[in-house]
C-alpha cells in the first residue's frame, strides 16, 4: 500500500478512455490521493502545485498541438522538484514535450502479442522508484494499448533504466523505461508494462502492482542517474563494476555496457587514441555509438565521452560502425560506416579539437552512396548490400580505401576505392576475393598493413580473423600464405602506425557467456592486448605483446630448469586473476603439459592449456566455470614440432585468457570462474616427465 499523502495528478485529454479509467482506479485502491486532470486544464491555467506526481498514462498516441502546449508546464512542475511519469503511449511524446529530442521509434499496437514486463538493468535496479520489483518480471498480458519503445534509436539525454522481458527470454534492444532529471525532479518513462484495463493472472498482477506503486511513490524523491557525458560520470560508472572478478583489469573494457570492435585507432599529438563500438544504453550490441578512451604510455587508461553517436535524420541514424582515423594535412579524420534501415554506407567526420573528443559529421554524407554493382555485393533480410567498414591510407598523394563486402556469387571481398580528397570516391574493383566454402560468406573489418618485405591483409568473416601474407601491387594483393591471426575469443582487429614506427593491433574479445548473464553483470566485450606486428628473417608473421607492458610487473616468482613430474600437479606459491606467466616447455618424456590457471585448490574450476606432442596447444574449459550460462568449448591452435621447444607468455586479466605461442601464434579464451579461490597456477605431467622454465607475475591494473 503507498503513502497515502502521495498527491497525483492523472492526466487525460478531453475524455477518460477505459484504460486511464483503469488506473484510475487502481490508483485509488492503491492508496494514492488522486485526481483527474484534462491536459488542456494543465496548459491552461490549472495548477500543478499540490501535486507530488503527474502520471499521464496513455493507451493511445497523444495529440501533438495539445502536447506541446502541456510541455513547459510539466517541465516547470518537474524541475520544481516534481516527479512525472509517462506510461504506455505518453513516452512516444517526450520530444513534443520538450524533454528529449529523440523519441521512441517503436510506437505500435499489437493484440496478438505475448505478455511482456521490465527487464531491469543491473546498473539501476536499486534505484527506489524500482523498490521491490524484480529484475525479470511479467507485468502485463497481450493488450490492445499502444506501446511505445525504443528499439532502433536511443533518447539523446535519458538513460536507459530497464529493457523488455518476455515469457521465455530477454529482449535487451527494446528499452522500455528511460530516466531523466530535469531540475531538481525527475521523469520516467515506460511505455510498456502497465495496462490495467483487463485482469491479468494474480502472479501478473501483483507483479505490475508493485511496479506502478513504487513508481509512483518515489519518483518525486528519486535522484535519477544521468547519461554519463564527461570522464566524470565515465569514471563513475566504471567504480559501480570494481568489484566483480569477471572484469579485466588491465585489458581495455567499457566503463559499464557494451563494447565491440576497436575503431579509429590513432597516435595524436604522442597520446594513444583508442575509440571502440559503444552502446551506451546497455550490455548488448544495438545503437552503436563509438567510445573512446585515451592513454600516454599504452598501459594506463582514462575513459573520454562518447566521440560519435548516430544522428536521428542521419544515414548513421541505426548505428555508427566501424571505421578508422587518418591524418587529412593535419586534420583528423574519422571514416566510418553509417547504418539506416537496410543501408550501410561510408560517412565521414573531422574535428580540429586536439584531444579528438569532439566530431563534426560530412554534411554530405553518405561519402559513397550505393555499393558498387560490379561483383555484385550480396544482399540479404536485413541489408541490401553487405558492405562495410574501412581500412584508408595515403599512397604516392592519393586515398586508397578498402571497404569489406560479402558478394552476391559467394565468399567475401575487400573493396578498393581511391580519391584525391577524402570525398569524392572511384570504386577500383577487389583487391583481394575469398572461397565461401574456406573463407567466409563475408568480410568484416578489412586491414591491409605493410610490414616492409611483405603486405599483410586480414578480413574477420563472422568467426575467425583470416589473415593472408603476400603483395600488394596495383590495386591487387597476391597470397602466399594464409593463417589465424587468433585461433579464439578474437574478432575484428585494428592496428596503429606510433610514432617510432610500430604497428600496433587491438582486437575485440567477445564474450563466452550468455545475452543474459551480460545483461546481469552490466557489461560486455573487451580488447586484446596491444599486439606488436612484424615479419621476421624468413618473412612469417610475428606477433608479440607490447613491451611497455611489462612495466605491470609486481611480485615474481621464478622456477628455473624444473622437472614437472607426472600425473602429479605443482602449484605455483603466486596466484591472483591479475598475472603474467612466462614459460619455456620442453616435453621431454611427456605427451603433453598442463598448465593450469584461475583453479580452485580442490580443481573443481580450472582453466587448462596443455601443450600435446601431436603439435596443438589446447585451452580446455570443461571446468572452467560452475556457471552453466558459459561455454565450455574447447580452443585449439597448431604449434608445428620445430617450435619445440614451445615458449609461452599467458596474461590472466578476470575472464581473460591470452595467449602468445613462440611470439608467433595466439589463443585467446574467456572464461568465468564462480569461486573466491579459483586463482591458483599449477603444472602437470602427462605420460612422463617435462622440463619448465617458468616466470610469474602479479600485474597492476591500469584504470
Amino acid at each position: 500500500m503507498a503513502e497515502s499523502e502521495t498527491a497525483v495528478a492523472l492526466l487525460c485529454g478531453s475524455e477518460q478512455s477505459r484504460e486511464q479509467v483503469a488506473a484510475e482506479s487502481w490508483c485509488r485502491s492503491a492508496g494514492f490521493d488522486v485526481d483527474v486532470i484534462r491536459a488542456e486544464a494543465v496548459a491552461g491555467d490549472a495548477s500543478l502545485s499540490p501535486y507530488d506526481v503527474v502520471w499521464w498514462h496513455a493507451d493511445a498516441v497523444p495529440d501533438a498541438p495539445s502536447v506541446a502546449d502541456l510541455g513547459s508546464e510539466l517541465r516547470s512542475f518537474v524541475a520544481d522538484g516534481g516527479g512525472l511519469v509517462l506510461s504506455l503511449a505518453a513516452l512516444s511524446a517526450v520530444d513534443e514535450l520538450g524533454i528529449d529530442p529523440v523519441a521512441p521509434d517503436d510506437v505500435v499496437v499489437d493484440p496478438d502479442g505475448p505478455p511482456a514486463g521490465p527487464l531491469l538493468k543491473s546498473l539501476h535496479e536499486d534505484l527506489p522508484v524500482f523498490e521491490g520489483v524484480e529484475r525479470r518480471s511479467i507485468t502485463r498480458e497481450a493488450t490492445g494499448a499502444t506501446v511505445a519503445r525504443y528499439e532502433a534509436v536511443l533518447p539523446e539525454r535519458g538513460e536507459v533504466l530497464a529493457a523488455t522481458r518476455l515469457p521465455d527470454r530477454d529482449e535487451p534492444g527494446l528499452v522500455t523505461a528511460v530516466g531523466w532529471s530535469v531540475g531538481e525532479g525527475s521523469v520516467v518513462g515506460l511505455g510498456d508494462c502497465l495496462v490495467f484495463d483487463a485482469e491479468p493472472p494474480a502472479d501478473v498482477a501483483t507483479a505490475r502492482d508493485a511496479l506502478a506503486t513504487s513508481l509512483l511513490a518515489n519518483v518525486a524523491d528519486t535522484a535519477l542517474p544521468d547519461r554519463p557525458h564527461d570522464a566524470e560520470g565515465l569514471a563513475a560508472l566504471r567504480e559501480r563494476l570494481a568489484d566483480d572478478p569477471h572484469r579485466p583489469s588491465y585489458h581495455l573494457s567499457p566503463p559499464a555496457n557494451w563494447l565491440n570492435d576497436p575503431n579509429g585507432l590513432v597516435q595524436w599529438n604522442g597520446r594513444y587514441h583508442v575509440f571502440y563500438q559503444y552502446n551506451p544504453g546497455g550490455p548488448n550490441h544495438d545503437t552503436i555509438h563509438w567510445g573512446h578512451a585515451v592513454s600516454d604510455d599504452l598501459l594506463h587508461w582514462e575513459d573520454e565521452p562518447v566521440a560519435l553517436t548516430p544522428s536521428p535524420d542521419g544515414p548513421d541514424r541505426d548505428g555508427c560502425w566501424s571505421g578508422c582515423a587518418v591524418d587529412d594535412d593535419g586534420t583528423p579524420t574519422l571514416l566510418y560506416t553509417g547504418g539506416r534501415g537496410a543501408d550501410q554506407l561510408p560517412c565521414l567526420a573531422i574535428t580540429d579539437d586536439p584531444d579528438l573528443r569532439t566530431w563534426a559529421k560530412s554534411p554530405d554524407n553518405p561519402i559513397i552512396e550505393a555499393p558498387p554493382e560490379e561483383p555484385a555485393v550480396l544482399s540479404t533480410d536485413h541489408w541490401d548490400g553487405e558492405f562495410r567498414d574501412h581500412c584508408v591510407w595515403r599512397e604516392d598523394g592519393t586515398w586508397y580505401q578498402l571497404i569489406g563486402a560479402g558478394l552476391a556469387d559467394g565468399g567475401g571481398a575487400a573493396l578498393l576505392y581511391a580519391a584525391e580528397d577524402l570525398r569524392e570516391w572511384e570504386y577500383r574493383g577487389p583487391i583481394l576475393t575469398g572461397d565461401y566454402g574456406i573463407d567466409g560468406v563475408v568480410w568484416e573489418c578489412p586491414e591491409l598493413l605493410d610490414l616492409g618485405d611483405r603486405s599483410l591483409l586480414h578480413v574477420s568473416n563472422y568467426e575467425d580473423v583470416v589473415y593472408f601474407l603476400g603483395e600488394y601491387a596495383d590495386g591487387a594483393f597476391e597470397p602466399e600464405e594464409r593463417g589465424l591471426l587468433d585461433h579464439g575469443d578474437f574478432y575484428a582487429p585494428q592496428s596503429m602506425r606510433t610514432d617510432d614506427g610500430r604497428l600496433l593491433t587491438w582486437g575485440w574479445l567477445p564474450e563466452a557467456r550468455t545475452e543474459s548473464a551480460h545483461w546481469d553483470a552490466g557489461w560486455a566485450g573487451a580488447l586484446s592486448l596491444p599486439r606488436e606486428l612484424s615479419v621476421d628473417g624468413d618473412g612469417d608473421l610475428r606477433q608479440r605483446p607490447a613491451p611497455e607492458l611489462r612495466d605491470l610487473r609486481g611480485a615474481r616468482e621464478s622456477r628455473e630448469d624444473w622437472t614437472v613430474a607426472p600425473d602429479s600437479p605443482s602449484e605455483l606459491d603466486l596466484a591472483g586473476r591479475s598475472l603474467e606467466l612466462r614459460a619455456e616447455v620442453a616435453l621431454a618424456d611427456a605427451d603433453a603439459a598442463e598448465l593450469a590457471v584461475l583453479e580452485t585448490p580442490d580443481r573443481e574450476e580450472r582453466t587448462a592449456l596443455r601443450y600435446t606432442r601431436e603439435g596443438d596447444l589446447v585451452v580446455d574449459r570443461s571446468a572452467a566455470s560452475l556457471d552453466p550460462e558459459t561455454s565450455e568449448e574447447e580452443l585449439r591452435m597448431p604449434v608445428p614440432p620445430y617450435d619445440e621447444p614451445l615458449d609461452l607468455q599467458v596474461y590472466v586479466d578476470g575472464s581473460v585468457v591470452e595467449v602468445f605461442a613462440n611470439e608467433r601464434h595466439c589463443l585467446t579464451a574467456r572464461v568465468y570462474p564462480t569461486r573466491e579461490d579459483a586463482t591458483g597456477v599449477s603444472l602437470t605431467a602427462r605420460g612422463g616427465a617435462a622440463e619448465v622454465s617458468l616466470d610469474a607475475w602479479e600485474l597492476a591494473g591500469t584504470f
